[in-house]
């Protein structure tokens, strides 16, 4: 089988799929936007460049025919696209089949409200579409909107030989809480600090980990400075994501408090439950589709500070609680997204899809 992704280089979740592929014997090629291209992942998969000849929406226009190119040369068994408002725009004027297409999140939560032209080229491209998939129900809902055909919920799973609990990182005496995303208004970055703020006042053996780098993250920095947290907390910049499981591991409480529905799965969710450390995450996108309440974690309402820091309290001050609620989560990652599970359910549709015989 060839398979020909045509998404952002630079995404760990597009290198996570293409190596899954070539690690099972699929020859896979990655296309992508020039300014979207990753030297590093590049080292491991095939990857094609397209060109960005003109500006804003009409690059994508001027990068067809490159597109073009490398399908009549590639012949791909199936060609998948990701993101419905670029890559998948880019793909749809292609005109290949099979056509898949994984939509993402903020290009169908956001993207076709923002304008009718947004709108008409998010239902163009779903038009041109033989399969699509989305990661939760909840996203597959919002692009039924623009489409009549069925969504393939395809959840983007952990790979739970590396997300594992691993024994000795947490302190017997301290609590450490904290997160593992991009340090930007829309992951409640701002909220889990003013509700760290509130637990401090009555946990002083507490301190606050914040994992990964973002164009706020100084603000963010000066917000602990005015709170007077700093001193007990952590910002540890980008790491790589092979050392993510240790610092989730450190943590006793893992909190997504992210504030749009453009959070569509919610991965880090998914990879702390994985850890055994239980989540704390906001009633909004798919979050709320992969923690069971009161089970595997708490849902609280989004831009809550108040209610974040009682429900991360509640788990803080029950031990007994915290550690039940960190193995059912084990039990729920492994039944649900274990991501060797997750990535072959994509290869069974792509063998379906070549059995009926969807071919340009």
């Amino acid at each position: 089988m060839k398979v020909l992704i045509l998404a952002p280089s630079r995404s760990i979740h597009t290198h996570k799929w293409a190596l899954f592929y070539k690690n099972n014997g699929i020859e896979v090629k990655v296309i992508t936007f020039a300014d979207h291209y990753s030297e590093e992942n590049a080292k491991e998969i095939d990857t094609i460049t397209l060109p960005k000849l003109l500006p804003g929406k009409l690059s994508y226009f001027s990068s067809v025919f490159a597109l073009k190119k490398v399908l009549k040369q590639f012949k791909p068994d199936i060609f998948h696209a990701h993101y419905a408002s670029s890559y998948g725009f880019v793909g749809a004027l292609a005109n290949y089949k099979p056509f898949y297409l994984s939509v993402w999140g903020r290009d169908v939560f956001q993207f076709p409200q923002q304008g009718s032209l947004n709108r008409k080229m998010v239902e163009y491209t779903l038009s041109k579409t033989d399969v699509i998939g989305s990661t939760s129900h909840i996203m597959a809902k919002e692009t039924n909107k623009y489409t009549d055909k069925n969504i393939f919920v395809t959840p983007f799973g952990v790979d739970m030989a590396k997300f594992k609990p691993l024994p000795g990182l947490k302190s017997e005496d301290h609590i450490t809480i904290g997160t593992v995303k991009a340090l930007e208004d829309k992951y409640g970055i701002a909220d889990l600090i003013h509700a760290f703020a509130d637990i401090y006042k009555s946990k002083n053996n507490a301190s606050l980990l914040i994992v990964g780098d973002g164009r706020q993250r100084d603000e963010y920095i000066q917000l602990t400075r005015d709170l007077k947290i700093d001193d007990v907390t952590t910002f540890t910049g980008r790491v790589p994501n092979d050392k993510v499981p240790e610092y989730i591991n450190k943590m006793d409480v893992f909190a997504v408090p992210s504030t749009e529905d453009s959070e569509s799965f919610g991965v880090a969710a998914v990879e702390s439950m994985a850890c055994g450390v239980p989540v704390v995450v906001s009633n909004v996108g798919g979050l709320p589709e992969v923690v069971v309440e009161g089970k595997t974690g708490y849902v609280v309402p989004k831009e809550n500070p108040k209610e974040l820091a009682k429900a991360i309290l509640s788990l803080v001050e029950n031990k007994e609680k915290s550690r039940e609620m960190g193995l059912a989560g084990i039990e729920h990652v492994k039944a649900h997204y274990n991501w060797v599970d997750n990535a072959n359910g994509m290869l069974d549709l792509y063998e379906k899809t070549l059995k009926e015989g969807m071919k340009s």
